[in-house]
């Protein structure tokens, strides 16, 4: 038992020590104690090779450069699932899904939703309602602001679309096993929480 106890000692100065903004909080140490048991999952201990890596080229030069990349097949890809729609970018179905998953929102919280800038998210928003894919209705907490929800069209279009955007997700992690998509996930999930936390305001 001591060395148990010892062990959980560790693993909360490791988390003080570690996690960003720590609570004093059980269910935020047992988020980060999940995650950090996902972080150290059973990868390769061989460090991988990669292009300019003997003249000094740092695998943080390597991580940005392969995330921009993905984004553009990701794109691609997107492009190629709504060519016979009705949206004109994958911004816009992405907007449509997120109202689907979280519900009406504000015009604000669906810009930051979608990690936009207003002027940006403000023109896709424009571009749906014109559309008739979503609609506005006066927020019943302050009069001045406005709700936006997703309309029946809208989510007819989403529908016509949905297998053929799921074929694009499916051609992105193409190569990589059910374990190693569930170890990304936790990665990328890291990495984005952290540049959210970071960037909160500035979106």
């Amino acid at each position: 038992m001591y060395n148990l106890i010892n062990e959980l000692l560790l693993l909360v100065k490791t988390y003080e020590n570690t996690a960003i903004k720590p609570k004093d909080d059980l269910q935020a140490f047992q988020k980060w104690i999940s995650e950090h048991s996902a972080d150290n999952a059973s990868l390769p201990n061989v460090e991988p090779d990669w292009s300019g890596k003997i003249s000094g080229r740092s695998a943080d030069s390597v991580i940005n450069t392969t995330l921009v990349h993905l984004y553009r097949y990701a794109k691609m890809h997107a492009k190629e699932a709504i060519a016979e729609s009705s949206f004109s970018t994958p911004d816009e179905f992405i907007y449509l899904i997120n109202l689907v998953s979280h519900g009406a929102m504000s015009k604000t919280d669906l810009i930051k939703e979608n990690v936009h800038d207003k002027p940006a998210g403000t023109l896709i928003i424009k571009r749906l309602l014109d559309k008739g894919f979503i609609e506005q209705k006066p927020s019943g907490i302050d009069k001045r602001s406005v709700i936006i929800g997703i309309t029946e069209q809208g989510n007819d279009e989403l529908n016509k679309c949905m297998d053929k955007i799921r074929l694009a997700s499916a051609k992105v992690t193409g190569p990589l096993n059910n374990d190693e998509k569930m170890r990304l996930i936790a990665i990328l999930k890291k990495l984005e929480d952290f540049h959210y936390e970071q960037n909160f305001e500035k979106i």
